[in-house]
């Protein structure tokens, strides 16, 4: 296939992808305007729900601008073949070295468009966040993120393409198995230690404190017989007042973690339902199998980029003057798209699938009037759009509109 050619299929697939979301965008900001659910009167007053569909509305036109200056960056980046010229810059200051190369020319990518994204991210924090009551962050908390999280992408991001720029030089044909290997054993270690290591760079995590609500939770925990011993709180709420609750790790490793702002708001009741959802997807086995599912998709992808790289005109499609993984990689990342797509879509018709579960689970252990009420303030006070239109739904929800959850419930 020729460069030409390449480079057409690319251009091709940027401009589809972003009319596609377009559209289910519009078609989502359509559907806010609808009346509530009847299952769902009583959530808001008038003055609320029209508070809750404004915000929607700031966010999907926020979304709208964002996407679409991302789109024509990309597409001008593509058409012009700027990444050659990022290329041709980075050789005058990295060592004749492929991986150094390669290791600089992402590092470079990352840093640009994060950088660019630095204005957009403060207005949707400190304008928009700000502006419906939920930003609690100050600019030297935004900040001091940055730098962690660059950090972190450094150390991490590095060492993983490193062991896979080697691989490739090392074993052109089967690196794919032996990186496979290497990120299956990252994703179980992450999935492991996630709560354990990263979050507390970020946020404080302290053990639930003794009292009625632990007594009750641990009750619960006995008539289930799940073993639990790691309850946190995080300190949510120093940069959000939404709340939320997860379930992290594997064997003995596993905790539950909830918000801050999710015990201030909620009764002990209510927080012990959300917590049965929780333990709902540990017994019906939800998290070993997204994991599962999680390593063959990364074996899925890996296959396919082995068949993608060592082309020649790869690189010259994107402007390089020779052939260099870094430009292959990169290229593949695009035309790999719709397939992430449909795999995505996938996930997603299976989570929701498990949400269902958890929720049918946590009502049949405890109480399901106690998780009907949690849901409903946790929708409330997150101003969640009560009316997604049904196909927007089908193709980004992890989880299941609240009205279809609470109408499951109720004939369960």
């Amino acid at each position: 296939m020729q460069a030409t050619t390449i480079l057409n299929i690319i251009l091709v697939i940027i401009s589809l992808d972003y009319l596609f979301n377009l559209i289910l965008g519009l078609l989502n900001y359509n559907s806010f305007d609808k009346s509530i659910p009847k299952n769902l009167k009583g959530i808001y007053d008038e003055k609320e729900y029209i508070n809750s569909q404004e915000y929607n509305k700031s966010n999907f036109r926020f979304d709208l601008f964002t996407s679409t200056i991302n789109f024509l960056a990309l597409f001008c980046i593509f058409k012009f073949c700027l990444l050659g010229v990022l290329d041709s810059l980075l050789r005058n200051y990295s060592p004749e070295n492929e991986i150094s190369l390669s290791l600089l020319f992402f590092a470079s990518i990352f840093f640009i468009n994060d950088i660019m994204l630095i204005p957009f991210q403060l207005y949707k924090i400190f304008v928009i966040e700000e502006k419906f009551g939920f930003n609690k962050m100050n600019l030297k908390t935004f900040i001091v993120d940055k730098f962690k999280s660059y950090i972190l992408v450094l150390i991490l991001g590095g060492i993983l393409l490193s062991i896979l720029l080697i691989l490739i030089m090392l074993y052109p044909s089967n690196f794919w198995i032996y990186f496979w290997i290497v990120i299956s054993l990252f994703t179980v270690f992450i999935n492991m230690f996630y709560t354990s290591l990263i979050v507390p760079l970020f946020n404080k995590l302290i053990p639930l404190e003794s009292g009625d609500l632990s007594d009750k939770i641990n009750s619960y925990a006995k008539k289930v017989n799940f073993p639990l011993t790691n309850i946190f709180v995080i300190n949510g709420s120093k940069r959000s007042s939404k709340a939320n609750a997860y379930f992290s790790g594997l064997g003995r490793a596993k905790k539950i973690v909830l918000f801050d702002t999710l015990i201030k708001n909620h009764t002990d009741d209510e927080l012990v339902s959300v917590l049965a959802h929780e333990v709902g997807h540990y017994k019906k086995n939800h998290v070993y199998f997204n994991l599962i599912i999680s390593i063959i998709i990364s074996g899925i992808m890996l296959f396919i980029l082995s068949k993608f790289l060592f082309n020649s005109q790869v690189s010259y499609a994107l402007g390089g003057s020779i052939s260099f993984r870094h430009f292959e990689i990169f290229a593949f990342s695009i035309i790999y798209t719709p397939i992430s797509t449909f795999l995505g879509i996938l996930m997603n018709i299976k989570s929701r699938k498990n949400e269902f579960e958890a929720d049918n689970y946590a009502c049949k252990t405890f109480n399901k009037e106690s998780l009907i009420t949690a849901l409903k303030k946790l929708s409330k006070d997150n101003l969640i759009n009560l009316t997604p239109h049904p196909f927007y739904v089908f193709i980004n929800y992890s989880h299941p509109p609240l009205h279809t959850r609470i109408e499951a419930m109720k004939n369960s």
